[in-house]
């Protein structure tokens, strides 16, 4: 009878520590996923930050549209342009400019990125086990300031995105932190209600 009350606290005390060990270590796991998901996210959209100031270049706007901001970026060019003191000029302040070719946009955004797919830039990089073809919100429009109309864009993906497949009730807590705070519940760059292009995670 000793014995078997002796195993059976054993068996409580050995639970009792698993369940004490995942209390600290999951919200650890759990912190460590986000941050390198959220690096991942970061990256993302600073690559639509590029595409969309490119495309604001030509057009004189940003845009809404996947479709219309990735055909863009596969089809149109930079010209390569070099600038050098006009010899004529002893004053050193004329320059003369020489258009040297064209580099596509694509390459020239984004070239130095490994495997870059540009077809992939509207999708959320999530691990494949929770990837279900998640895309961006992307929006686009004008606000007023002095006014003088100022054209602006947002793209954005919330935490209930990004940390998909995590520990829910720990998704929950973030997400309810953020909000007391009064900030967007998961990142973003640029902004509908600000002539600003910076991502909220600075």
């Amino acid at each position: 009878m000793k014995i078997a009350l002796k195993l059976i606290l054993l068996v409580v005390i050995v639970g009792l520590g698993y369940m004490v060990v995942e209390s600290i270590m999951e919200p650890v796991r759990f912190n460590k996923d986000k941050d390198k998901r959220e690096q991942a996210v970061i990256r993302k959209l600073e690559d639509i930050r590029s595409g969309e100031l490119a495309f604001r270049k030509v057009n004189g706007r940003y845009t809404a549209s996947w479709d219309t901001l990735i055909e863009f970026l596969k089809t149109n060019e930079f010209f390569v342009v070099k600038e050098v003191a006009d010899p004529n000029d002893t004053t050193f302040r004329k320059t003369i400019r020489d258009t040297l070719g064209t580099i596509s946009m694509i390459d020239s955004l984004y070239g130095s990125r490994v495997n870059f797919n540009i077809d992939h830039l509207k999708y959320v990089p999530l691990p494949a086990k929770d990837f279900a073809n998640e895309t961006f919100e992307l929006r686009a429009g004008a606000i007023e300031r002095g006014g003088v109309p100022v054209q602006v864009f947002e793209s954005q993906t919330p935490y209930e995105v990004l940390l998909k497949g995590l520990d829910r009730q720990l998704v929950i807590n973030l997400i309810k932190k953020v909000e007391e705070m009064n900030k967007y519940p998961g990142l973003k760059v640029g902004s509908l209600t600000e002539a600003s292009t910076e991502g909220n995670w600075k």
